[in-house]
């Protein structure tokens, strides 16, 4: 089970950061993580991804330089640090567990587990 937690109100600009604690199932270090985010009338789109271990990262070009995925295996739980969000970055976010935990990966259909989400929401 994946709880996220840390979104809110934000000004064009701000920071933000997301949280993603996991409970139950496999140990938290045998899967890759990823976040994902799906705007009003639009698709779910992948944003981040990290591997077991934290040496591997991946990210959308959209948020490439603004954001950061990182882990904490010791309290099962993946971060998403967002900087100089815009108003286009407005959406919710959910955080996904991948089986395959040694490569970060970008395609939604290869996550196995997910979390509720998080609204974000950026104002210009």
């Amino acid at each position: 089970q994946l709880q996220a937690s840390g979104g809110g109100l934000v000004q064009a600009g701000g920071s933000l950061r997301l949280s993603c604690v996991a409970s139950g199932g496999r140990t938290f270090n045998n899967y890759a993580m990823g976040w994902f985010r799906q705007a009003p009338g639009k698709e779910r789109e992948f944003v981040a991804a990290i591997d077991w271990n934290g040496r591997k990262t991946y990210y959308a070009d959209s948020v490439k330089g603004r954001f950061t995925i990182s882990r904490d295996n010791t309290k099962k739980t993946v971060y998403l640090q967002m900087n100089s969000l815009k108003p286009e970055d407005t959406a919710i976010y959910y955080c996904a567990a991948d089986n395959y935990g040694v490569e970060p990966r970008q395609v939604e259909d290869e996550y196995d587990h997910w979390g509720q989400g998080t609204q974000v929401t950026v104002s210009s």
